[in-house]
């Protein structure tokens, strides 16, 4: 995605994706007939919103739909927990560092009424949370208004929504364009993400039966994986692969090691954050008898994801490419 300044080196994101994301361009594309408020689903639920100019983004996917659709002057700030990747890494590195650090703590109340925030960007049970007080309900009473990932409303109370994650992230972009009154250029991002996809698609290894793919999040007493709600699932799925939990109706869940080995996958997605590298993982299943004799094990067959590129987000669509290519590269071996 010569590139402008505003990305970061390495990046595979598009042109069209680039540009949109650059910042320079925040007027309305509808501007002069904008009305006071538009109504958008957040989840199940349609909720009026007016235009934000203080929005508060938390985790990397948050942050990344925002700048991709070039609201960089709509941002207050963003919260990173430590676990995260570091923003440099980011294609939207620039636009980063244009905008406040509030916290690099979880999501909480006290921080978004503290900021004035007039929009809060999170996923439910992720940086929304009924256990530490912060939820869109609570924010509605505060005058604060929420946005709700599409791929985290699976569970959310009262007005779940359910659909693919990559339909998920789409939607996300649309619902945001209408909200900040930029749809047009949301569709323009969403066609050069679906542009994406389909081209990985058309490669895609076909004929015999997928590979099976296990997705290894965390845990050594029982391991910690994605379910077919979550991005990941897609990856794999338009990679060419199958994930060996695509039939558990969940988002990130645990499950154990013996449905593990019966799967025999022969692939190992490795997601890469927090204070365990993946090397370290990868070493625990090259040592765990529970693990060890895996075809993926044997051979070696590991990817590492980066945690932004398995998250709801425009950075999903380069973990995708990056899988594609590396499911082909085995395929060709064979």
């Amino acid at each position: 995605m010569s590139y402008p300044r505003c990305v970061a080196a390495g990046s595979a994101l598009t042109l069209t994706l680039l540009l949109a994301g650059c910042g320079a361009d925040v007027a309305p594309d509808g501007a002069a007939g904008a009305s006071d408020e538009v109504t958008v689903k957040r989840c199940g639920e349609p909720v009026p919103y007016k235009i934000p100019e203080r929005a508060v983004a938390y985790e990397g996917g948050s942050a990344d739909k925002l700048f991709s659709l070039g609201l960089t002057e709509h941002v207050r700030g963003y919260v990173m927990p430590p676990a995260n990747p570091p923003v440099s890494e980011s294609p939207w590195a620039s636009e980063y560092a244009k905008v406040e650090k509030l916290s690099d703590d979880l999501l909480n109340k006290e921080l978004v009424v503290e900021a004035r925030a007039d929009l809060v960007v999170a996923g439910w049970n992720s940086g929304f949370s009924d256990q530490r007080g912060i939820t869109p309900k609570i924010l509605d009473k505060l005058g604060i208004q929420s946005f709700l990932h599409t791929e985290s409303c699976f569970n959310y109370p009262g007005h779940p929504e359910k659909v693919t994650p990559f339909k998920a992230l789409y939607s996300d972009l649309e619902r945001l364009g209408k909200i900040f009154r930029v749809e047009k250029r949301a569709d323009r991002v969403v066609a050069g993400l679906k542009k994406r996809v389909a081209a990985v698609e058309e490669k895609a290894p076909r004929g015999g039966r997928p590979l099976p793919v296990f997705l290894y999040d965390s845990g050594t007493d029982q391991p910690f994986t994605a379910g077919s709600q979550v991005p990941p699932d897609d990856i794999i799925k338009s990679a060419g692969g199958r994930n060996i939990f695509d039939g558990l109706d969940e988002r990130w869940t645990q499950v154990g090691w013996e449905s593990v080995t019966a799967a025999r996958p022969e692939v190992v997605i490795i997601l890469d954050y927090g204070d365990k590298p993946a090397k370290e993982k990868i070493e625990f299943l090259k040592k765990s008898p529970r693990t060890r004799d895996l075809p993926a094990v044997r051979k070696n067959h590991f990817f590492v994801l980066d945690y932004n590129e398995g998250i709801s987000g425009p950075r999903t669509i380069d973990g995708l490419e990056k899988f594609g290519a590396y499911l082909r590269k085995l395929s060709a071996k064979d």
